[in-house]
């Protein structure tokens, strides 16, 4: 489970693993249908669906090896505001390491989801994981461009996955060691 935050902070989040135990909070995430919509979640009939779909493939994730996101507790609090985590991939035949990232509506637009990506992209690359790391967003998730491309993620390229269309950011090695030297 090496790609896993769990047990790192930041100022103001705790990362840990999801737990089964969560799933009421996390289904909350799946009322609203842009929510739903953005994270390519329109194919699940109910918030219960989707959100047994999520904790299906996290779990998968978790016991495979293949990252998953970590559930965000804010400090002051202890409440869940969201997950953050790395997820490895195969994008155009390519093993790639992903930053993925969901924040709970009511604790949107407070900097929570900038925090914990500053994170997940220090820990992926302070611990050599990867040369480069990408977010793939689907096109009109505006809100979530901005906050990849003030974390340092550029726009590469647009591409196709399972029949949805996915714009991808990225951020090499290379530029996120010259942007800590600063």
């Amino acid at each position: 489970m090496k790609y896993l935050l769990t047990d790192q902070e930041t100022e103001r989040l705790q990362f840990r693993k999801l737990e089964i135990r969560d799933f009421e909070v996390w289904q909350e995430l799946f009322f609203d249908e842009t929510t739903k919509k953005m994270l390519g979640m329109q194919a699940f009939k109910t918030p219960k669906e989707c959100c047994e779909k999520w904790f299906e493939w996290t779990f998968h994730r978790y016991k495979n090896n293949l990252g998953g996101q970590n559930i965000l507790l804010e400090k002051s609090t202890g409440k869940i505001i969201g997950q953050a985590g790395l997820l490895v991939r195969e994008v155009n035949g390519n093993q790639e390491i992903e930053i993925a990232y969901s924040i709970l509506r009511n604790h949107r637009r407070n900097g929570f989801a900038l925090e914990a990506i500053r994170k997940c992209k220090d820990f992926a690359f302070e611990n050599n994981f990867h040369e480069r790391l990408i977010s793939m967003i689907i096109p009109e998730n505006i809100n979530s461009k901005k906050t990849a491309e003030k974390n340092g993620l550029q726009y590469k390229e647009q591409i196709y996955v399972n029949h949805q269309k996915f714009d991808i950011h990225e951020i090499t090695k290379e530029i996120w060691r010259k942007s800590t030297a600063i």
